[in-house]
């Protein structure tokens, strides 16, 4: 690989694809996916740009069609998709991809590992990649860009407004994950971009987590090679698709494009339209919304926006006013604006939020005057573009007039149709993004250069001498899960013996390290050959247990021991444990007895001093706080990036909180029978084994039930 950056872009759903991408076809195939395909394409061109990665999700279903079971597709030169299996083959609707996160985190890791060099940068686009940059930043230490692209709190807001049921919206949407991600990633992103002050200030700014200095805004650009006014060369003077539904074609055409997905409000739009008698005599109505073949077989959330839509149509009868074609290519999108160019119509986003509004940038380069939603970025691009009007889209009476205004003034049409053509090539062209993305990227790398370098050797390590030969790992908990049955512990202990040093053994423990060599001796159990001890904060080997000092580098980031010891002092219901329990990057409390404790407002009383913790709570009565970097989860894969080896080779088992984190992904995970209730949400997992039998005996059943170590791994 050349000098010059390596960046990595995670956009996971949808359906991605470089070559005729299906914008509109379901509701996660919308304008992100544009969005980051023409970002990775423009940072290619750049001389400072020696990649760009765009990470998404391999699919493997007929219905959706086999491009997007390709493990890799190039984008330009410098540029590709790659496409990572993680969950089930088949397409899923975002909102159902949150349990299988964790999985992409390690098949991540492992894509990285392979490469000649780590990205100097992660770059993630909406919440649920953003989940998963948070991780890799984590453990690999590269720096994290986020830009939200659309936000859980805002959504959930217009929801409740309109009269839905905040119960079934979590059941539709999972709020309650995505907005936690979202305030985690605001807590942990170096930078987070956004495409309009409002964005920052009005949307961003209502979460707890929020520090106005971790923010930049830079507007998307619009490919004007594509979408450009009509000319002589570039102009279609029908368009079947269209034109077909309607009586006199010729009419000015009132345009919207958008995803069939009920913040779009598009049958809001048709009620408009359908109201106004005038309207109805000057123009006629188009709408692409997406690609359906059967309106019946639609997921339920879009068949009722185009049932709504075809309800609206069919009661103010306006059949041969308005055009709503089932499907139509990519390619087809620039002609459909300069078609409404040249009929004089109007491009109109009548959504009930939102945060950008890439399409009224189309229509402005296009020469199409629009009627723009007055929430988010529509905003901004108006009083740049100066080429159309405002309107409160939940105001049907207020939307005709705004439509019936903009056609009714010829000359001011055109004075508008002017001003969006010259100012989006001013304001809002990709190459003005680049240069400003690029040095804000180049800006927060100066402080990171030199740490990064070190932490890239660091996990670059050759495997360590004494563990050479493994090929497999078990890590374990060690109380309530290794100890606890004399005889169960000794048929373990006498498997490894028999499969050492092909399977190397580790303990996980929340214990110190002194501690642990305590309760290991006392249950006669011979020194591991790693230790992760003091809740994943040390990792040890047994060649000198020393404590490993590329983690203890690694996790140092950020830690402020003293200073969150002291915030926690007056917390009631907390009592400290005795320094002997806590570490350099560990503080630990008990719950008091018939207390309980609010995480939430610990985490908001440490974020309120700008200290960077994570919060483990086990067992309804423990908790410890560590850095933001640490924790058994990440110490093994951490683990697994110094010694060389997969992740599928690694057999994980616990029984309580604080295990969470490490039994999840590409791990193979057991939970012993005698587990904690904190546990069970784990359940039904991919690769989580619930064993029925308890402590040692309940790994033991694991490692039958997997096959563990009994073959090469992949």
């Amino acid at each position: 690989m050349t000098d010059g950056l390596y960046l990595l872009h995670l956009s996971i759903h949808g359906l991605v694809r470089g070559a005729a991408p299906e914008l509109g076809r379901d509701h996660d195939t919308g304008g992100q996916v544009g969005y980051v395909l023409e970002l990775a394409r423009a940072l290619a061109r750049s001389a400072q740009v020696a990649r760009v990665d765009l990470v998404t999700r391999l699919v493997e279903d007929p219905a959706v069609g086999p491009d997007y079971a390709v493990p890799e597709e190039a984008l330009a030169d410098k540029a590709r998709i790659v496409r990572l299996s993680f969950g089930p083959k088949r397409y899923l609707r975002k909102e159902l991809l949150w349990p299988h996160l964790p999985a992409l985190v390690d098949r991540c890791v492992e894509f990285l590992r392979a490469q000649e060099r780590l990205p100097h940068l992660i770059h993630t686009h909406y919440a649920d990649a953003g989940y998963v940059g948070v991780r890799l930043s984590q453990l690999l230490g590269i720096p994290l860009i986020h830009t939200g692209h659309s936000l859980g709190i805002t959504k959930r807001s217009r929801l409740l407004s309109s009269g839905r049921v905040e119960s079934n919206l979590e059941r539709q949407f999972r709020f309650s994950y995505r907005i936690a991600a979202e305030e985690e990633i605001i807590e942990n992103a170096r930078l987070i971009l956004a495409s309009t002050r409002q964005e920052v200030d009005g949307q961003w700014g209502e979460y707890e987590n929020y520090r106005p200095g971790r923010f930049a805004v830079v507007p998307p650009g619009v490919d004007t090679s594509r979408f450009s006014p009509p000319s002589a060369l570039r102009s279609r003077t029908s368009f079947p698709g269209i034109d077909r539904w309607l009586r006199d074609p010729h009419k000015p055409l009132v345009l919207a494009i958008s995803r069939p997905a009920p913040k779009k409000n598009l049958p809001a739009l048709v009620e408009a339209f359908g109201r106004d008698p005038l309207l109805r005599e000057r123009a006629n109505l188009a709408i692409l919304a997406g690609v359906r073949e059967d309106v019946a077989t639609s997921e339920e959330e879009t068949r009722a926006v185009y049932t709504d839509l075809l309800l609206a149509a069919d009661r103010h009868d306006l059949w041969g006013s308005i055009a709503f074609p089932k499907r139509h290519e990519p390619g087809d999108v620039p002609d459909v604006y300069r078609l409404a160019a040249q009929r004089k119509g109007v491009f109109v986003n009548a959504a009930l939020t939102e945060p950008f509004g890439l399409t009224l940038l189309e229509a402005a380069a296009s020469g199409l005057p629009v009627v723009a939603t007055a929430d988010g970025g529509p905003r901004e691009i108006l009083a740049n573009c100066r080429n159309g009007l405002l309107v409160d889209p939940r105001d049907v009476e207020a939307l005709s007039e705004a439509l019936r205004e903009a056609l009714s003034d010829p000359p001011r049409w055109s004075q508008w149709a002017r001003n969006g053509l010259r100012r989006v090539h001013d304001t809002y062209s990709w190459d003005g993004h680049v240069d400003r993305y690029l040095s804000l990227c180049a800006r927060l790398l100066r402080s990171e250069r030199k740490a990064l370098r070190r932490r890239h050797a660091a996990l670059r390590t050759s495997p360590l001498a004494r563990l050479a030969d493994a090929s497999f790992v078990l890590v374990t908990d060690i109380d309530d899960t290794l100890v606890g049955d004399e005889e169960a512990l000794e048929r373990l202990l006498a498997w490894r013996k028999g499969n050492a040093p092909r399977v190397a053994f580790g303990v996980a423990t929340g214990r110190s390290f002194p501690r642990a060599l305590e309760i290991l001796a006392a249950w006669k159990v011979p020194l591991p050959d790693v230790l992760v001890t003091a809740v994943g904060t040390e990792i040890r080997f047994a060649s000198d247990l020393k404590p490993d000092r590329a983690w203890e580098s690694h996790i140092r980031h950020g830690w402020r021991r003293d200073e969150v010891v002291r915030a926690l002092s007056s917390v009631a219901g907390l009592k400290k444990q005795p320094e002997a329990n806590d570490g350099p990057y560990k503080a630990s409390w008990d719950v008091v007895p018939g207390r309980t404790v609010d995480l939430e407002a610990i985490r908001r009383l440490l974020h309120a001093r700008g200290l960077a913790a994570r919060l483990v709570f086990s067992q309804g009565k423990f908790l410890d706080v560590l850095p933001v970097r640490a924790s058994k989860g990440l110490a093994v894969r951490f683990l697994a990036l110094r010694l060389g080896l997969p992740l599928e080779s690694f057999l994980v088992a616990g029984d309580s909180g604080n295990d969470l984190e490490m039994l999840v992904g590409d791990t193979m995970a057991v939970v012993v029978g005698n587990h904690k209730p904190e546990l069970e949400e784990l359940r039904g997992r991919d690769r989580v084994y619930f064993a029925s039998a308890h402590y040692a005996g309940g790994i033991l059943e694991g490692i039958a039930s997997y096959g563990f170590a009994t073959e090469e791994p992949c």
